[in-house]
């Protein structure tokens, strides 16, 4: 699966930039499908890992898709290719958003849950980059459409971000304000975030200001949990929380049939 993007080059011509995305790895739901969650991997990582995990966790009713992302020059890396959602050059309050790289990702995400039946509850989640990706969704879901402009046709029903961050956080609430559709989508959609406070890769203070943007931009139902001395990783009693906070959103019943 590709997607171009546009972004302006040099003497004002619009460059084509193309995304190809890797494998998708699919775990089926063991008992009765309620709901499909789309999982977004870290920085370097690929779809696999995380869907053997996802495999492991007591949600019968869940179908998990985890996709692998684009290999791409990645510029805090100093260009070298790597796996990534879209381009980032720092972990800083003003780093600049690789909006056509986030687009880019939100689109495949979307694509990925439109053969989705009806009745099918959809989720999307993610660990570092994948946890800021999914951010990135519930913004572009929130706001019913793309930084480019387009329309987001996803109707997402949840969001669980792990150890990530909020990508264009300081342009959000602007976004959202007067937009009373956007607005009401935006409070009814329920985010949960966790993030570790020894966490050395992305400083748990993002995940924080993460959260306190999210509310102050209308979304009222986030969740914030802090892991005390969790550094940039995943630990059991952290899925735990994860299983009864979609569980209890998502209503799942647990039925095997």
């Amino acid at each position: 699966m590709s997607f171009t993007g546009s972004s302006m080059g040099s003497g004002g011509q619009t460059a084509r930039r193309a995304f190809n995305f890797g494998r998708t790895y699919v775990v089926r739901p063991k008992g009765k499908h309620q709901a499909t969650v789309v999982w977004l991997h870290g920085l370097g990582d690929n779809g696999s890992s995380w869907s053997q995990l996802l495999e492991t966790l007591p949600l019968p009713n869940i179908k998990w898709i985890c996709p692998t992302s684009p290999t791409r020059p990645v510029s805090i890396f100093g260009g070298f290719p790597s796996t990534a959602w879209f381009d980032v050059g720092e972990l800083s309050e003003n780093a600049a958003d690789d909006l056509e790289g986030l687009d880019a990702s939100a689109a495949h995400v979307a694509n990925l849950l439109s053969t989705e039946p009806a009745d099918i509850k959809l989720g999307v989640g993610g660990f570092s980059m994948g946890a800021a990706t999914a951010l990135y969704c519930a913004s572009c879901c929130a706001l019913g459409k793309y930084a480019s402009g387009n329309p987001y046709p996803a109707r997402i029903s949840t969001v669980v971000g792990l150890s990530g961050w909020l990508p264009c956080s300081k342009t959000l609430k602007n976004k959202l304000e007067g937009e009373n559709e956007a607005v009401t989508r935006a409070a009814s959609l329920p985010v949960l975030l966790c993030h570790g406070t020894s966490d050395d890769v992305v400083p748990y203070k993002f995940g924080e200001k993460s959260s306190g943007t999210l509310k102050a931009a209308g979304f009222q139902n986030v969740t914030f949990k802090s892991y005390n001395g969790l550094g940039h990783f995943t630990i059991p009693e952290e899925m735990d929380q994860v299983c009864a906070w979609l569980s209890s959103n998502l209503g799942l019943d647990g039925s095997s049939s």
